[in-house]
């Protein structure tokens, strides 16, 4: 166990729930073998927060005015909560058994497929004006930047 410091800004989080279907079953040349079909479908929901590396927000004061460089948007985080499993079908062959790897491989691609999603559907902008909203009374709560403008710059 280490400890690091990592100085993240989070911004925006969303929540989404990605539904996998897991299909298997043993194959003669090519055609399926009756009862050797392993089938199973369920869902988990993914959480996915979206932020800064607080180190690499710039600022600069000029006059009354301060200019702030945000870095790019970045997944701070992107996790899958266990506890929201959910199975609707669950159909498995003592043949065609569903490996740990093969399950492994698909909660891999369920968090893919969610930031993908997530990110598609305006998790970055929504969290850059979260940023924008969190930081402007940050500086505004300095009495020697009260009266300042911010001015954000990407």
């Amino acid at each position: 166990m280490g400890f690091e410091d990592i100085g993240e800004l989070a911004t925006q989080a969303v929540t989404t729930t990605e539904v996998e279907v897991t299909e298997k079953a043993r194959d003669f040349f090519g055609a399926k073998i009756t009862f050797t079909k392993t089938k199973v479908i369920y869902s988990y929901q993914v959480r996915i927060k979206a932020g800064y590396d607080f180190g690499q927000i710039k600022w600069e004061k000029k006059d009354a005015i301060i200019y702030v460089q945000l870095p790019k948007v970045k997944v701070l985080s992107n996790e899958i909560d266990k506890k929201s499993f959910k199975l609707y079908h669950e159909a498995e062959s003592i043949f065609s058994p569903v490996t740990m790897e093969e399950n492994n491989k698909a909660e891999i691609q369920m968090q893919e497929r969610a930031e993908k999603n997530a990110i598609k559907a305006g998790l970055f902008e929504e969290a850059e004006e979260n940023a924008k909203k969190m930081l402007e009374p940050f500086f505004k709560q300095n009495s020697e930047y009260a009266g300042c403008t911010i001015k954000f710059e990407n």
